[in-house]
């Protein structure tokens, strides 16, 4: 048998091979290792054209506008945006699969089609969209972080796969995770750690972390990924940008792969991440009006339901969870978000904690509630040994069925109490930390509370980049701070104000289930807030 590290070897070194050398970054360009910002790279490198640097900042909503005219070809920016990716990948370790040469003849496809018959192959025509590792693309591996699942392609499409594709999508690589889709890092003994391109001593955030990566660098305009407990939130609030956590059965997630297949006690949902909220609409719009209920069994059939900005929100806002207290430069950004919003006329009330410490509880119980089964049977084939991250799940005792359905009910009790309370404040929605952190040094991410309770409720989520940057000259770590928990009190002993110097901060905003087109339309109110249009339209 052979050894899981020489599995990891060999396909690291077919990923690489799978970049053209005309892209592999000449090594007199190639950033310092100690350069920790590379976002700058495309543009200050001389490596990319003009002309390809106008393609990569457009967003998704222009590029689609010049496919469907003509007036750009879509071998041209699938081109582009695969030189990018390869940059990216080189520079951050972001990607799992790299397909270009095949994502350039479907471009050409396209380009022919449109020639020939005047009309788009559909709304997402010609238009490169990024995919995180688990969804399955015939012909290619889905190893979400296992040696044992490389060199063992997909032999179907994911139902989102093939709904991209029939929109005019082109897919052109998949993205780097954890082992599992189960750490709030991506790092795996596959493919290794994947560092966050705005600073790659901090790390991007998981399990959709090579997107984000991806993504923050400016090799994709749109991505998907994954959420279980904060998959699409911690990883793009680590990079900034912007992303959408849905409701299950909005969005299809059947035939993806998964690291604790057939785990429904919490639902995996899959959601776009882009570096707008246009872009982030606009894909959701689309995955909607494909009918993805005709395709998938547990899509529910609603239908996109515009939501009218509402001029003024009434916001509870969530300080802390009770449990781990955001480190400073969240709190900061949280309380000048908060201020901003009252002065254009919002109403913003406090919102206790409640419930959350028996929602984290529960949630945790649910990941390892087989025993750690599922991870190590995908371990065992090749001998590869549990990560240090994952020590919960190689310690963990398997629970009955009637254990299990204890935690239904008690997570039913949480639900309707939550929405009872939600109810009685008569609340549009709630803004909260998406994490304790900026982001953080590589291997001290250590608390997924404040995006994993949302997954118990099945509340929509956005996570959105407030405008705040952490700052070491304002973000000084507190003094005579009381801790709320163990795990509090290791977070805030490990802040280093200077490693994040310059982040940006992201917080979450939350809806009620099923309520996606209203929580995209109260972030953009909340965007317009902060960007000083302060006065609401009465």
């Amino acid at each position: 048998m052979e050894s899981w590290k020489a599995i990891a070897k060999t396909k690291q070194e077919a990923l690489r091979a799978a970049i053209p050398s005309e892209w592999i970054i000449p090594a007199h360009l190639v950033p310092p290792q100690h350069q920790a910002d590379v976002t700058s790279f495309p543009r200050q490198s001389g490596w990319f054209t003009g002309r390809e640097l106008e393609i990569l900042s457009t967003p998704a909503p222009r590029i689609l506008a010049h496919l469907e005219t003509g007036s750009w070809t879509s071998e041209e920016v699938t081109r582009v945006f695969c030189k990018a990716a390869a940059a990216a990948h080189q520079l951050t370790n972001c990607l799992s699969e790299i397909f270009f040469d095949e994502a350039i003849a479907r471009a050409k496809q396209m380009d022919e089609n449109l020639q020939k018959t005047g009309k788009p192959i559909g709304p997402l025509h010609g238009l490169p969209i990024s995919l995180k590792d688990n969804f399955n693309i015939i012909g290619k591996d889905s190893t979400v972080g296992f040696t044992s699942l490389v060199n063992d392609p997909a032999t179907y499409n994911s139902t989102l796969t093939d709904l991209l594709l029939e929109a005019g999508a082109v897919l052109y690589v998949k993205t780097n995770v954890p082992t599992a889709m189960m750490i709030a890092e991506t790092v795996n003994n596959v493919f290794g750690r994947t560092v966050n391109p705005l600073n790659r001593k901090l790390t991007s955030g998981g399990s959709s972390g090579g997107e984000s990566a991806l993504i923050a660098f400016g090799g994709s305009r749109i991505g998907v990924g994954t959420d279980i407990g904060g998959s699409l939130r911690i990883p793009a609030a680590c990079t900034g940008i912007f992303t959408l956590r849905p409701s299950f059965g909005r969005f299809p997630n059947m035939q993806t792969r998964s690291g604790l297949a057939g785990q429904e006690a919490v639902n995996s949902v899959n959601g776009p991440m882009a570096s707008t909220l246009e872009e982030i609409t606009l894909y959701s719009k689309i995955i909607i009006d494909q009918q993805p209920w005709t395709k998938d069994p547990k899509c529910l059939p609603i239908p996109w339901r515009p939501a009218e900005p509402k001029h003024r929100l009434k916001l509870a806002v969530l300080w802390s969870d009770g449990i781990v207290t955001p480190t400073p430069p969240v709190t900061r950004a949280l309380k000048e978000t908060v201020e901003k919003l009252r002065q254009a006329g919002h109403k913003v009330i406090d919102w206790e904690p409640t419930g959350h410490k028996e929602m984290r509880s529960l949630l945790q119980r649910k990941f390892v509630a087989d025993g750690g089964k599922s991870v190590r049977g995908l371990l065992s084939p090749t001998g590869e040994p549990f990560r240090d991250e994952m020590k919960d799940y190689a310690q963990a005792t398997e629970l009955g069925v009637h254990e299990m359905w204890q935690i239904h009910l008690e997570r039913n009790n949480l639900q309707k109490d939550y929405l009872q309370r939600w109810n009685d404040n008569e609340i549009d929605g709630l803004l909260c930390p998406t994490t304790p952190y900026s982001s953080v040094e590589h291997g001290k991410f250590a608390y997924v509370g404040y995006t994993g309770v949302f997954n118990i409720l099945d509340y929509s989520a956005v996570s959105f980049p407030c405008g705040v940057k952490a700052s070491k000259g304002l973000d000084a770590s507190y003094q005579s701070h009381k801790a709320l928990s163990d795990v509090d009190s290791q977070i805030q002993k490990n802040y280093n104000a200077s490693a994040v110097d310059g982040m940006p901060v992201s917080l979450q905003l939350v809806a009620r289930r099923l309520e996606e087109e209203k929580v995209l339309m109260m972030t953009g109110v909340v965007l317009r807030a902060l960007q000083g249009n302060l006065k609401p339209k009465l």
